[in-house]
């Protein structure tokens, strides 16, 4: 190339070139450049592995390749920076590459390293000389299950030539020179997108808390304590007060967050709070009341529990939580309260104590665990006593065999449920083997009503004494069982009759069962949980929840042998086997399918169970649900799968006469209390083919005047509104289209912003701001949709489920934190007057000095996109990598002003969401106003890849959908 540079000069200037200047055609690689300041004689160039580092390789430790350790040595020589991810850290694995991790150090480059206490096998000695050599390591200290299983190395060059080791080989001298270990060499020259993926990957974890800094001399012993743990078995470390703050996990903080919306937004201070057993109730608990009191909202508690056991420890929890050894008194087993502010109580002695002697508002919260048992004498009594400022319940099994309901202590409503999907990816639960099979046995003739379901009377008719039906049951059980006399199982039936009779007919097939009914006596209920647990029968078959509820581990099969619609008594019966134990690699769950009445709804349990919209669980089944949590999977036999498919499909839209009869069944009644009494989702209403409510109140005979010719507009629009959580802008609207006198004044900056934000809404962005009082009248002339707008108000303001605080109050910007919006009703909050031209996913407002961004988490519904999945995520609930457009460079103006926004007094703003496809047909999903956000650090361009700190964290269930992985 310099050659021809040199001959194409000669042409148009004609000019001699000495010999000695042209360059030697030897075709050799330049392969490195070094200074010629280091002194005299011939610069030192790095060391180079054996593999070019622009070539990818498959590396197995055999004969005629390099092994993996003289590999990683002679990467270290020429890196800039050194990320390791490894399940454990051995001393005779690090000893191989000492000298290349200090010479690292020695001349300014990274080291960080992420490993675990899996199975004690890392050495404590091995990881105080990294340390020691100027290596950053994180530690995980959960000893329950083992998260982190990659063994995975990435050299970062500054030149480009960046590379990565993904494989199977820790840190230790088998694994990195003699073992049988195959490990899969990545270019960034070749796969440069699976490199990105990898330094993101790497950065969520380093951000994670569960992996926390080790420092020898702070955290040695915490450490060979957890090693020694590991070594004896898996198994919980003692709980002991230390400097560390408790850190909910991802999964806890959003009920956390859930309970602060249910106080704060609702005015809900009775709150029933339903987890799985083992994921962590108590831990939750805690940090509430710490949130609370810090807050000085209380300052006194009383924990109550059936066992002393339990008593035990939660009372350690809470001084862990609290960081307070002495907090606390026990009342239980004969020990008494001597100061009566903090106490943990047993029942039984909170029974024999007279309550006369203590006023009803002596506590400000009172928690109670295990909240089934409820309605037992003891516990009414003392609930009928106390009148705290909050009120606790903690269950994993709030429906009683009995049929009495719990949550009339609530108002009749559970504040918060786990999210089942995210303790199952970080592994708090059992991974689970979900099989749906066809039984033959055709539902749908029998008589339906919406939000009760089938008549018990007459699907236990069909069940029981269904001879063909249990062979097909057993025969399964034969399939998928391993060895079914050493299963020990649960059934969930129909009836009482129906319990009785599987049980009779497992055990005349050789699999001794019985059955657990509320007919059954608590001796004979406790002798039958043991007789499972000693494998004296494998299985137990009940009607839907146990009466005392169900605390054994080892339970590893479930067996649904009824239809079940309702996702809360779903998750609760699978709930029952997903308790971790040591006894079983996993849950297997064998559900027996029929074809159900065409308003029965499968897609209510499997979006429980994964998380996703109806659309998204049309999707999972049609491809057989490929995006479940590690360990997990669901399969369907042929026809089970085109019986779910076919119903999730129709699911998806609720035919207009089934709503107009619906409503001709309950009568006159307003929106809210017709979702509340048929169970419709307020979505369904809303389809654009069911015109909304005045369509369905018209079709009714209940509507007051005809449509006018903005009629079917408006309907349209109010089915895009459905996302509107911000209570400022709902009051605003209300008030807006009820008070027309106060509708027509003047009104300040911001709610003239509100005004267009309305106004787009309704009307779309294409239709000209020409005043905001003009789009109220034109609105207000259609009675029935201003009646129906207020009304739906009112039900989304229900609805709230996230706190959404102002960012700042005298700002002329209507929006608030964590809020949803559409693209146009952001803009027109930020006074884009036209947001309907605005085609890009970035716009700079001028009048606000703002940048705000529009970023759809996944880019592509149909398929995995590993190019452009992780060009926008979040590495910590405050930290965010944003790619900017492909034009844009950090010496461009539009860079500048991104890297100086603070500097030049501009803000920066940011919008999620997690897909652009619609769920069914209610429009474009909206964004989460995620908030202002400052520049960090950036690299490259055309694009730059941005970190941003958020001013404020992101939700707990929003950063786990923005993360790059959810492990």
């Amino acid at each position: 190339m310099a050659n021809a540079i040199a001959e194409a000069i000669v042409e148009l200037a004609p000019v001699s070139v000495p010999a000695d200047e042209v360059v030697s055609d030897t075709r050799d690689l330049l392969l490195a450049i070094a200074s010629s300041e280091v002194g005299p004689g011939r610069s030192p160039f790095p060391d180079r592995p054996a593999t070019d580092l622009s070539a990818s390789a498959l590396l197995v430790n055999g004969q005629g390749q390099p092994r993996i350790g003289f590999e990683v040595v002679k990467e270290f020589a020429s890196a800039d920076s050194v990320d390791l991810l490894c399940a454990f850290i051995t001393w005779h694995g690090l000893r191989l590459l000492e000298s290349a991790v200090a010479a690292l150090s020695a001349r300014g480059g990274r080291m960080r390293v992420i490993t675990t206490t899996y199975v004690g096998a890392t050495e404590r000695r091995a990881l105080d000389r990294l340390v020691s050599l100027g290596a950053e390591v994180k530690v995980s200290y959960e000893t329950r299950t083992t998260r982190l299983h990659a063994k995975s190395w990435l050299f970062r060059r500054a030149s480009g030539f960046s590379t990565a080791y993904v494989g199977s080989s820790n840190m230790s001298k088998a694994a990195l020179v003699d073992g049988l270990e195959w490990n899969v060499r990545l270019s960034n020259v070749e796969q440069p997108h699976l490199l990105a993926t990898f330094a993101d990957t790497f950065e969520n974890y380093w951000a994670d808390p569960s992996f926390e800094t080790y420092l020898p001399e702070r955290d040695g012993e915490r450490l060979a304590q957890a090693l020694a743990a590991e070594r004896g078995g898996p198994t919980d470390l003692p709980l002991e007060l230390t400097s560390l703050d408790v850190r909910p996990f991802g999964y806890q903080q959003e009920i956390l967050e859930a309970l602060a919306v249910e106080r704060q937004v609702h005015d809900r201070w009775r709150n029933l709070i339903v987890m799985a057993t083992g994921t962590g109730k108590t831990v939750v608990a805690a940090l509430d009341y710490k949130r609370l009191r810090d807050a000085r909202s209380v300052d006194s508690l009383l924990f109550i529990a059936h066992r002393e056991e339990i008593l035990r420890q939660s009372l350690s929890t809470f001084r862990h939580v609290l960081r307070r050894g002495d907090f606390g008194e026990s009342f239980v087993g004969g020990v008494r309260p001597t100061r009566w502010s903090h106490v943990f109580a047993s029942i039984q002695s909170i029974a024999q104590t007279d309550l006369a002697d203590l006023a009803g508002n002596h506590f400000d919260v009172v928690i109670i665990d295990e909240f089934h048992h409820a309605e037992a004498s003891t516990y009414r009594r003392l609930l009928d006593h106390v009148q705290p400022k909050v009120l606790i319940g903690l269950t994993a099994t709030p429906e009683r065999a009995d049929g009495l309901d719990i949550r009339h202590w609530f108002g009749g409503k559970t504040a918060v449920e786990l999210r089942l999907w995210e303790a199952l990816e970080h592994g708090y639960l059992a991974p689970f083997q979900y099989f749906g099979i066809h039984d033959d046995v055709a539902l749908d003739g029998l008589t339906w009503r919406r939000g009760r379901g089938y008549d018990v009377g007459d699907i236990s008719n069909v069940y029981t004494g269904n001879d063909a039906r249990c062979r097909l049951i057993l025969q399964a059980v034969a399939d998928k069982i391993a060895d079914p006399g050493r299963m020990r199982a649960l059934g969930f039936c129909v009836s009482i009759e129906h319990a009785e009779y599987m049980a009779r007919r497992f055990s005349e097939a050789g699999i001794p069962s019985r059955s657990i009914t509320s007919r059954t006596p608590d001796p004979d209920r406790r002798a039958a949980l043991r007789a499972l647990d000693d494998r004296e029968v494998n299985v137990l078959f009940t009607v839907d929840l146990f009466n005392e509820g169900v605390d054994l581990p080892t339970i590893d099969t479930v067996l649904f042998l009824r239809p079940t619609e309702s996702a809360t008594v779903f998750l609760q019966q699978l709930g029952r086997g997903l308790r971790l134990s040591n006894e079983k690699p996993c849950l297997t769950v064998l559900d027996f399918i029929g074809a159900q009445h065409h308003q029965f709804r499968f897609d209510l349990r499997y979006r429980a169970v994964t998380g996703a919209t109806r659309r998204g669980v049309e999707r999972d089944v049609r491809q057989g649900f490929p995006w479940l949590p590690a360990g997990c999977h669901i399969e369907l036999d042929r026809v089970a799968s085109q019986i779910v498919l076919n119903n999730v499909r129709r699911s998806l839209t609720v035919p207009r006469r089934e709503l107009v009869a619906e409503l001709k069944r309950v009568g006159n009644v307003s929106l809210a209390a017709f979702l509340r009494e048929t169970n419709i989702d307020l979505e369904d209403v809303y389809r654009q083919s069911n015109g909304g409510w005045t369509s369905i109140r018209r079709d009714a005979g209940f509507a007051r005047s005809a449509a006018t010719d903005d009629d079917a507009k408006i309907g349209r629009a109010l089915g895009r509104m459905l996302h509107v959580d911000d209570p400022e802008r709902l009051a605003f609207i209300r008030k807006a289209v009820v008070d027309l006198q106060w509708a027509s004044v003047a009104r300040d900056p911001r709610q003239r912003r509100l005004a267009a934000m309305l106004h787009f809404a309704v009307w779309g962005a294409n239709e000209p701001l020409t005043g905001a009082e003009h789009a109220l009248q034109r609105l207000n002339r259609n009675e029935d949709r201003r009646r129906e707008l207020v009304e739906l108000c009112d039900v989304l303001r229900s609805r709230i489920a996230r706190l959404t605080p102002v960012v700042a109050a005298e700002s002329a910007v209507p929006l608030r934190v964590h809020a949803r919006y559409s693209r146009d009703e952001a803009l027109a909050a930020f006074g884009v007057d036209n947001p309907g031209v605005v085609r890009q996913g970035v716009k700079w407002v001028d009048e606000e000095a703002a940048d705000v961004f529009f970023v759809t988490l996944r880019k592509s519904e149909t398929h995995f996109t590993p190019t452009t999945m992780y060009a926008d995520f979040a590495i910590a609930p405050t930290l965010f990598q944003w790619e900017s457009q492909n034009t844009t460079t950090e010496r461009s103006p539009t860079g500048r002003r991104y890297i100086h926004h603070r500097a030049q007094g501009s803000s920066v703003h940011l919008f999620l969401r997690e897909t652009k496809e619609a769920d069914g047909a209610l429009g474009t999903p909206p964004y989460l106003y995620a908030g202002p956000m400052t520049y960090v650090e950036h690299q490259g361009e055309r694009p730059m890849r941005i970190r941003w700190h958020l001013d404020h964290a992101l939700p707990a269930d929003v950063f786990h959908a923005a993360r790059v992985a959810a492990g």
